[in-house]
């Protein structure tokens, strides 16, 4: 799985800015399905984030991160993201239909 990832991002960004920005959202989007589920629909207690609107995602994520919206793990998580992370899953999550 490593390799795959590595190669993703070389390719990424051999193929410039844009690509590479697209690459590493859409490969940690790819973590969040552990509990959110495999198309984002959400598992068992877990809120499903496809087609969400983006805004609300973004104020979500940030809201973990800083610390004003309780979670038992998202809060930990979040605190990893950048601005750009944020802004990008909340792009890639909204977009799915």
């Amino acid at each position: 799985m490593k390799i795959n990832i590595k190669i993703a991002l070389i390719l990424a960004l051999a193929a410039g800015p844009a690509s590479a920005q697209t690459a590493d959202v859409s490969i940690l989007a790819s973590t969040c399905s552990g509990c959110h589920g495999a198309n984002a629909n959400g598992s068992g207690g877990i809120p499903g984030l496809r087609s969400q609107q983006q805004i609300y995602l973004a104020d979500q994520l940030k809201a973990f991160k800083a610390g004003s919206r309780p979670a038992t793990v998202m809060n930990r998580l979040a605190k990893g993201y950048t601005d750009e992370e944020i802004a990008g899953l909340a792009v890639h999550f909204s977009r799915l239909r």
